[in-house]
């Protein structure tokens, strides 16, 4: 690849080069735009939200199932899927909480 743009600096000149190095970067621009930032600012808002959890929220897990949280520890949720029956789960299970 890095000689066939030597190849074609020779032959088109500087101008072509130019060209080519501004296209580069726009393309790298716009996967950073595009793909990078919205994933990047998508994980920080989870990690808020984990970090965020109480007892009482009610949530949904990656499993989809829907419960109330009963206790926060530092790795494991436990959630209270109905009076007494209670489920303990890794918090990056948590997808979202649900207002209510």
């Amino acid at each position: 690849m890095n000689f066939s743009i030597l190849a074609q600096a020779a032959a088109g000149g500087s101008q072509g080069m130019i060209y080519q190095v501004v296209m580069w970067v726009g393309i790298i621009g716009v996967f950073y735009f595009f793909m990078i930032r919205p994933q990047q600012k998508k994980q920080k808002e989870q990690k808020e939200l984990l970090n965020n959890l109480k007892k009482g929220d009610q949530v949904v897990t990656i499993g989809g199932i829907h419960a109330r949280v009963y206790t926060v520890e530092e790795a494991t949720v436990t959630l209270e899927l109905d009076k007494g029956v209670k489920l303990t789960v890794e918090k990056s299970a948590i997808s979202r909480t649900i207002a209510g």
